[in-house]
């Protein structure tokens, strides 16, 4: 996979991958363009072995304004029907590439995190946020539903029904603080010390068992549709799958030996 990007940051190494969006003058807002690469870029991950897990960065004191005003929302309002599905079936792709990557994905979130910023933030797997930070679903705000890109899916099952409802009917922004007490965040650090604690995050997944990861991930995106029958199938047989693994026995030799695991995610 090219590490390059065009339409935002990115930076590979010792199998982490650190991107951010690199408009922050403006508060890192989403692109027709950076939407569209983003999603290409998640969709590739699956087949990139030297990745082992993603940090979603913030950018000069923010993580992301959403769709930019002028580049997004302006032009919007001009498309008929189909153009504006094939948009909002596009940013929809990107949170299902974001599910589906089969990498952990931790968002690093610092400042504004509102509309499809929020978005990237609820559909990553781990969230670690500063006191600043300030998420908003704010799409009723622009006279949209709230049921933008999978939130009325996605953010209850992170945060509860009642409170998703209250965040996707008003727009409020929830506090750092709320998302802590609410579940959405797993973690709230200093701004100084947000980088190095999603990248110690970051480091200690892509030391782990890396295909066990990437089953987790899968089950964890699959059981939501299952029942508690198939979810238990399900698992017996990712379970089993693992198994087979060379890490699983790699694990197994280094208990033996008292010694800590060394894992290749074979």
């Amino acid at each position: 996979m090219a590490h390059e990007t065009t339409h935002f940051l990115s930076h590979v190494e010792n199998g982490i991958a650190t991107i951010s969006l690199n408009r922050p003058d403006r508060k890192n807002p989403l692109t027709f363009e950076s939407y569209a690469e983003l999603r290409d870029w998640f969709r590739a991950l699956v087949y990139d072995d030297e990745i082992k897990a993603v940090v979603f960065a913030s950018n000069g004191g923010n993580f992301s304004s959403g769709g930019d005003v002028h580049d997004i929302i302006g032009p919007l309002t001009r498309m008929n029907m189909k153009e504006l599905l094939t948009f909002t079936r596009m940013t929809g792709d990107l949170v299902k590439a974001m599910v589906n990557c089969g990498k952990p994905v931790i968002a690093a979130i610092d400042g504004i995190c509102v509309g499809a910023g929020a978005i990237v933030a609820m559909a990553s797997d781990l969230r670690i946020g500063t006191p600043e930070a300030k998420t908003a679903f704010l799409f009723t705000r622009v006279g949209l539903a709230g049921c933008d890109m999978g939130a009325c899916a996605i953010l209850p099952r992170i945060i509860g029904q009642g409170r998703a409802a209250e965040l996707l009917y008003t727009g409020r922004s929830m506090s750092a603080q709320e998302g802590e007490r609410w579940g959405f965040f797993n973690k709230l650090v200093d701004a100084a010390e947000l980088e190095s604690e999603a990248q110690s995050w970051a480091t200690r997944i892509a030391a782990g068992p890396n295909f066990a990861h990437m089953m987790t991930k899968t089950m964890l995106a699959q059981e939501w549709s299952m029942s508690i029958e198939q979810a238990i199938e399900a698992e017996a047989q990712a379970q089993a799958i693992c198994m087979q693994t060379g890490d699983f026995e790699r694990a197994y030799n280094a208990f033996v030996a008292k010694e800590k695991p060394v894992f290749e995610g074979d």
